[in-house]
């Protein structure tokens, strides 16, 4: 009778004798291993790095948009605000203007908002302090704005000259003092505009220089991720209520004189994507490890058949065909798992490269690295099964007839 131990002896003693034909069965493996957990650590890189982008963009997000002009004033923002759900909201009316800072200027766009824009679009300051309801002509620059835009930098108290131009076509320049600056902004998937280019003021102090009274958007904050859609759903009825939309058309964006997006709808969004990308990562690595598998069993095909004559002498002296079987498979199982070890180590240092090299979060699922590697000894085992029956199955005397 032939023990585990003894069958694992002698299946590394016949590794050993064929070093190149042993590399090439483990080779396939460490492939097909390698690219499936790369690919997997990549997928959920990107998972992780589309939330990011939705999470740094705001907190319980909600955006209304008009789709015609002067839509949304104050009655409006009130409405929202008194809306169950929502514990904050900033008007958002978008310009662009020239900007003068010595004798250098420059046409950038600005944002009128009020002080809660901070906190619903994670606004981090650099420096200084952020908007406050009594302020007037003071600005909040953006990070490219400060150090990058003018050719020398503009620091917290410093002014800026700001050219507005009304509907009429006049010129109005007005002196801003700069209050804050804003952090190195992350990317971001909220089309709020809130970037390292742009310049915040009080939207009360653009309408006045305007001389309008309208704001083009609504940022709102709902009181948790959890309750965002019911929130998002009761804000669109009651601005739909008061701006006539019958009930039959609430449904339909396009009866609507606005439009609405929310954080969880980029989530889900964005969630969409990264899983048809995980998918399609996960499909290319299982075909590299059906190859690679293809190739174990191709080999060990050969290592029968080169092997013949001692299957025979194997036979003569008393081993039975389950012992056969077993020592084939387990010098396929030694493989597989070598192969595996080998692979899991490319497959992490293949994700911590393109990672790196792409600027993605570093994730490695230690779980699915696990399933990973218990996969390649599966697939390693199954691989070798067709060979070690065949050799099992052999007649002992045409097998001593080969050389």
């Amino acid at each position: 009778m032939v023990n585990f131990v003894q069958s694992l002896s002698i299946a590394v003693g016949s590794i050993r004798s064929a070093k190149m034909r042993s590399t090439l069965t483990t080779l396939g493996i460490v492939i097909g291993v390698g690219a499936v957990i790369a690919n997997v650590s990549l997928g959920a890189s990107f998972q992780q790095y589309f939330d990011d982008l939705s999470l740094s963009a705001g907190s319980n997000y909600i955006v209304v948009f008009d789709k015609e002009p002067n839509l949304f004033h104050d009655n409006e923002m009130k409405l929202i605000d008194n809306t169950p759900g929502i514990v904050a909201i900033s008007p958002y009316k978008q310009k662009s203007a020239e900007v003068t800072y010595y004798s250098t200027s420059k046409h950038i766009g600005f944002l009128g908002v009020n002080k809660e824009i901070k906190e619903i679009a994670n606004i981090e300051l650099e420096d200084g302090v952020f908007l406050d309801d009594n302020d007037k002509y003071v600005a909040v620059i953006g990070h490219d704005i400060a150090y990058e835009k003018f050719g020398r930098n503009i620091f917290t108290r410093n002014s800026i000259d700001i050219t507005f131009r009304t509907n009429e076509g006049n010129s109005i320049t007005k002196k801003f003092m700069v209050k804050g600056v804003i952090k190195k902004s992350k990317e971001s998937v909220i089309p709020s505009g809130i970037g390292d280019d742009v310049i915040l003021i009080p939207v009360s102090t653009l309408n006045e220089i305007l001389e309008e009274n309208d704001y083009g958007a609504f940022l709102a904050m709902s009181s948790s991720l959890d309750n965002i859609k019911e929130t998002d759903e009761e804000v669109d009825r009651r601005l739909a209520r008061h701006f006539g939309v019958p009930t039959r058309d609430m449904d339909d964006d396009d009866a609507k004189p606005y439009f609405m997006v929310n954080q969880a709808e980029d989530l889900e969004m964005l969630g969409q994507i990264s899983d048809a990308l995980a998918a399609l990562l996960t499909s290319v690595a299982l075909i590299a490890l059906i190859v690679g598998s293809i190739g174990i069993m191709n080999i060990m095909l050969v290592t029968v058949t080169e092997r013949t004559s001692e299957i025979g002498i194997m036979k003569s002296l008393g081993f039975t065909n389950s012992h056969v079987l077993t020592l084939f498979i387990v010098e396929s199982i030694v493989l597989s798992v070598f192969g595996g070890l080998l692979g899991t180590g490319l497959g992490v240092l293949g994700a911590y490269g393109g990672q790196s090299a792409m600027g993605l979060p570093l994730v490695f699922p230690i779980e699915m690295i696990a399933i990973g590697f218990c996969v390649s000894v599966i697939v390693g085992m199954i691989s070798g099964i067709y060979p070690a029956n065949k050799a099992a199955k052999m007649n002992p005397v045409e097998a001593l007839r080969q050389k």
